[in-house]
């Protein structure tokens, strides 16, 4: 039996949970006030605190870390890399360290995973970054050749929630081709061939459905307009499309819950645009099904809209006639983390090292 450590930082907590193999022993999500974290100048200056209070909970709970077999970061804004379970070497670590894709919390994942593992010379690993790139080259083709795609999207719980439904099948993930849409606070829609995500739509700046907080794609021309208008800083344009874009902007909230209430409870212009977003989303997900040449075997829901049953039957009344659907809501980041160290301690698979140089077609990578 192997004892891991799952660690996932956000902007104001620190999510930790223990494993004795696949079974969760207990989870914590420890809250950091922003009027604390206001006082450290970058993300990497609150790694001590952030230890701290890791140590604090462990010690809580009656958990010596001698006793931990190993210990898995969220993975970060690192360069672009294939899908795996990645080992924290000092290469990974510079790249974490610097921000090379931007700076981001749960760039400390990985770094604050190494920290504790070193005090017992243990491994540490992150395991399906947002950054992850799979695409076949033909999907990185946009209309400008200075506004290449990019793969940026909930590589962690797809991958996760693939693996789940090909258990539901009977099958291996990596013997099917599958459509996972991640429903959450950004939602993310990829083609499954095989194990590879070879097409997917950048999930954080502008591209495929609009969300609780982002715009989507919007009319290219009408956003030119919009950003030389003089009325708004480049700032407030970002914010526009992360952030404050999607229900946000139409709606006031990022609550998905309020906005089903409304919408479920009559109000006409909240069960429009929820409608929209389902229509949106029914749409991307044909999209894919055309990369797939319409060979799929089935389409995956996940994430926290996906509670909503009346929402998923809008959506499969648009899809159905691709393939069956299947459900799984929620984001079982924790438990995918902890399961993607498990696959290398059991020598299921390799621990990948950190060679951003083996994707291809992408400047980061270079």
């Amino acid at each position: 039996m192997s004892t891991i450590l799952t660690i996932n930082p956000g902007s104001t907590s620190t999510k930790l949970a223990l494993f004795d193999d696949e079974k969760l022993q207990f989870a914590e999500n420890l809250h950091h006030p922003a009027q604390i974290l206001s006082q450290f100048p970058t993300i990497f200056s609150q790694l001590e605190f952030r230890l701290d209070a890791i140590d604090k909970i462990l010690l809580q709970r009656g958990m010596p870390i001698q006793e931990i077999d190993c210990f898995v970061g969220r993975g970060g804004l690192i360069r672009p890399i294939p899908s795996g379970t990645y080992l924290v070497d000092a290469r990974l670590l510079a790249d974490l360290q610097a921000g090379v894709m931007g700076e981001h919390a749960s760039n400390l994942g990985g770094i604050l995973a190494n920290r504790l593992a070193t005090l017992h010379q243990r491994p540490a690993y992150i395991v399906d970054p947002v950054v992850v790139d799979e695409l076949q080259e033909v999907a990185r083709i946009s209309g400008h050749p200075l506004l290449p795609r990019i793969s940026i999207f909930h590589a962690l719980n797809h991958k996760a929630v693939g693996r789940k439904a090909a258990q539901q099948l009977q099958k291996k993930y990596e013997a099917l081709n599958l459509i996972v849409a991640h429903l959450g606070g950004g939602i993310s829609i990829a083609a499954h061939d095989h194990g590879r995500v070879i097409d997917v739509n950048n999930a954080l700046n502008g591209e495929g459905p609009f969300s609780p907080e982002r715009a989507g794609t919007l009319p290219a021309g009408e956003l030119v307009k919009l950003c030389f208008s003089g009325k708004y800083s480049q700032r407030e344009i970002a914010r526009m499309i992360t952030g404050e874009g999607g229900m946000v902007a139409h709606l006031g909230t990022n609550d998905m819950r309020q906005v089903a209430d409304r919408a479920h409870g009559g109000e006409k212009k909240a069960e429009l645009l929820y409608r929209a977003m389902a229509y949106q989303i029914a749409k991307n997900i044909g999209a894919m099904a055309a990369v797939l040449s319409g060979n799929v075997d089935a389409i995956v829901l996940s994430g926290g809209i996906a509670h909503d049953r009346i929402f998923i039957t809008w959506i499969e009344e648009r899809v159905r006639f691709i393939a069956a659907l299947v459900t799984i809501p929620g984001e079982e980041e924790m438990e995918a983390l902890a399961l993607g160290a498990l696959r290398v301690l059991r020598k299921e698979e390799e621990a990948k090292i950190y060679r951003p140089e083996d994707v291809s077609g992408t400047e980061a990578a270079g």
